[in-house]
C-alpha cells in the first residue's frame, strides 16, 4: 500500500465569510469596536506581512465555551455573546473546532454533514448572526474543516460501503483481506488497534487512522 495512506491530512479552512471590505483599506468611520481593528487594514501591511502573520488567534471548542440557553452545552449564540469580551482581549480571529452535524464519536471530528450546523450548537441562521457580529468587531472566523476522514454516517461513506461498484466506492480506502482473511497489513490506528475494519457486506476492509467510525477519505482517487 502507498505510504500516503499513513499520512494524516489536517485541513483548516480559512473561511471567506467576511466581506471584502474587511480586507481592504477604508476611509469610512469604523463601526462598533473597530477603532484599532486589523480587520480594517489591507491583507498586506506596510511591512509586507499578511494579516495572519501578526494576528491573535483564539481557539474555541463550542461545546464548553459559552451556553446561551442553559442546556449544559455551549453553542454558537454563546460565542456571539462573548464577542465583545474577545475583542477586549485583543483577539483578531477565532478558530472554531468542528460544529457540523456529527454522531460525536470523536467530539465532532467525525463529521456526517459538512453543509450544516449540529443542532446542539444552533442553526445556520445562528452562524450567520455570529459571523455578522464578528465582522462588525473586526474578528475573522476560521473553521476547523476536517477532511482527512468523515463519519461512517456521512452519505458519501454510506454509499461507498453499499457495493464495490458504488459511485463513492473509491472516495475511501478499501482493500481485499489477506488470504487468511485478516487485514491487509499490520498498520495500527492512532488509538493502538488495527487501522483496518472489515465490512461484511462487500468483504473488504476500509482504512481508518482514527476510530473505526472515522473512515479515511481516499485523496488519491476521489474527485469531489
Amino acid at each position: 500500500m502507498e505510504k500516503w495512506f499513513r499520512i494524516f491530512i489536517p485541513i483548516i479552512f480559512f473561511s471567506s465569510l467576511l466581506a471584502s471590505s474587511a480586507f481592504t483599506q477604508t476611509s469610512a468611520p469604523p463601526s462598533h469596536g473597530q477603532s484599532n481593528s486589523k480587520a480594517r487594514q489591507s491583507q498586506v501591511d506596510a511591512e509586507g506581512h499578511q494579516w495572519w502573520q501578526h494576528a491573535v488567534f483564539y481557539e474555541i471548542y463550542p461545546r464548553s465555551f459559552a451556553d446561551s440557553n442553559n442546556d449544559g452545552i455551549g453553542d454558537l449564540n454563546g460565542i456571539t455573546s462573548k464577542l465583545d469580551y474577545l475583542k477586549q482581549l485583543g483577539v483578531d480571529a477565532i478558530w472554531i473546532t468542528p460544529c457540523f452535524p456529527s454522531p460525536q464519536v470523536d467530539f465532532g471530528y467525525d463529521v456526517s454533514d459538512y453543509e450544516n450546523i449540529d443542532p446542539m450548537y444552533g442553526t445556520l441562521k445562528d452562524f450567520d448572526r455570529m459571523e455578522s457580529q464578528a465582522q462588525q468587531r473586526g474578528i475573522r472566523i476560521i473553521l476547523d474543516f476536517v477532511m482527512n476522514h468523515t463519519s461512517d454516517q456521512h452519505k458519501w461513506f454510506i454509499d461507498s460501503r453499499s457495493s464495490r461498484t458504488a459511485a463513492h466506492r473509491n472516495w475511501f480506502v478499501w482493500h481485499d483481506p489477506r488470504k487468511d482473511g485478516g487485514p491487509p497489513n499490520n498498520w495500527e490506528s492512532t488509538f493502538g488497534h488495527s487501522a483496518w475494519k472489515l465490512d461484511p457486506k462487500t468483504n473488504q476492509y476500509y482504512y481508518h487512522y482514527f476510530y473505526p467510525e472515522q473512515p479515511d477519505l481516499n485523496w488519491q482517487r476521489c474527485s469531489m
